[in-house]
């Protein structure tokens, strides 16, 4: 689950005891995003542990578990729990729950924003009363957390110092009786068998486009849609809380999403980059979509149109890196069919290291969408000069005026 652009990116649950009484037991759920630009959409977080007592959910607020369970054992009294189960699996509420369910960052049904792209929409907040059968046994941290969401992967409860509350506008200061913390990492292999994006690159000094290294996502993909066909699936209920999966266009490369990066001009001191984003799966569209590069002039990026943007800068002193998205109620949306694209124009100013555009030094060398890898083309493959590739516009151009040259002689 390493990731050298995000090497600190991780999902922290961090679990605090306020109250233990005989009966019962207060606790606050926190469940922080604290990955730079890889977020958690819609369904959204499922959190589940396992119980290591006879443990039962009395009461919450800002979430609700997917199942009552099996509550006999508490009959007899004023109300049964909210959920008996042993293995309980909570999600959040939705943003039109009743305002008495509410809890402080919560009710965004499941969607978590990363630390960059949105850093006021990153946590989620619950709390829950716990009961037990045996009301003598003490507290115990349950174990066996789990995310809900593909390729994520929960450790152990570690027991951490007790969180503090200010209170009496930081006058007062109250903490916990006990924090454990429980870190999710997340890794592209262990959520997709195959990768979801792939790059094509572009240049105005070369007549030829690099597309998508051919099965870049899949070679025989159980289904595709040809261009103009509408499935029959697309006429079928979906439900909301559940996964889509995936349904394309037919293509070469067989990616739900493409990325063409294009090198559009170059002026005196600044060149100009073209990059559009096209989503060609067809049950999906893309809310929040954010794209990586690691580029070695990103340091000279001058002015960027149509996206914002962010320098990611893990390691501080390498500035190769940086981060796009869409702008709110313009570019934000990346959805398909006959606009199934966003794209942005940049300008780069040409720094005293500039090296030209030789050895296809004017393309990314990583690009990741929502997190993920994309499938780049091989560097022998990169548009070239044409005084090194001898396919570009200018060669083309010198055989068609020597060819009139050589038609003139033998007419004359």
């Amino acid at each position: 689950g390493y990731d050298p652009l995000d090497p600190h990116g991780n999902i922290t649950i961090k679990w605090d005891l306020l109250q233990s009484n005989p009966d019962t037991s207060d606790v606050r759920v926190s469940i922080f995003n604290f990955q730079l630009y890889r977020h958690i959409e819609r369904p959204g977080w499922q959190l589940g542990w396992e119980w290591q007592g006879d443990e039962a959910i009395m009461s919450m607020l800002g979430a609700e578990a997917t199942e009552q369970g099996n509550c006999s054992r508490f009959k007899g009294g004023e109300n049964l729990p909210h959920c008996c189960e042993k293995k309980p699996m909570i999600i959040d509420l939705l943003p039109e729950a009743s305002f008495n369910m509410k809890t402080s960052n919560c009710c965004k049904g499941g969607v978590l924003s990363s630390m960059v792209q949105d850093p006021s929409n990153y946590a989620a907040i619950f709390v829950m009363k716990i009961g037990a059968v045996n009301s003598s046994d003490q507290f115990k941290m349950p174990g066996n957390f789990s995310f809900g969401v593909s390729g994520y992967t929960c450790g152990q409860p570690v027991r951490v110092p007790p969180s503090r509350y200010s209170s009496d506008s930081g006058r007062r200061w109250t903490q916990s009786l006990g924090t454990w913390n429980i870190t999710c990492m997340y890794s592209q292999f262990m959520a997709s068998s195959s990768p979801k994006c792939c790059v094509s690159l572009s240049a105005f000094y070369n007549t030829t486009i690099v597309p998508c290294p051919k099965c870049s996502c899949s070679c025989h993909a159980s289904k595709c849609v040809k261009f103009g066909e509408t499935p029959p699936v697309l006429q079928e209920m979906r439900d909301s809380n559940q996964q889509l999966s995936t349904l394309i266009r037919c293509s070469s490369h067989m990616c739900p999403i493409r990325i063409h990066w294009h090198i559009k001009q170059s002026y005196k001191q600044y060149w100009r980059v073209k990059v559009t984003l096209n989503n060609r799966n067809i049950l999906k569209n893309y809310s929040q979509w954010n794209l990586e590069a690691v580029h070695p002039n990103l340091k000279n990026l001058t002015q960027v149109f149509s996206f914002n943007y962010e320098p990611l800068n893990p390691y501080g002193h390498i500035n190769d890196s940086g981060m796009f998205w869409g702008i709110r109620y313009y570019s934000d949306m990346l959805q398909e069919g006959e606009n199934g694209y966003v794209q942005t124009e940049m300008l780069m100013r040409k720094g005293e290291d500039f090296p030209s555009f030789r050895q296809g030094w004017g393309f990314p060398t990583r690009v990741l969408f929502n997190g993920d890898e994309c499938v780049m083309p091989l560097p022998d493959q990169y548009p070239t000069l044409p005084n090194t590739g001898g396919n570009g516009p200018i060669f083309s151009l010198s055989l068609i005026v020597l060819s009139l040259l050589v038609l003139t002689i033998v007419s004359f």
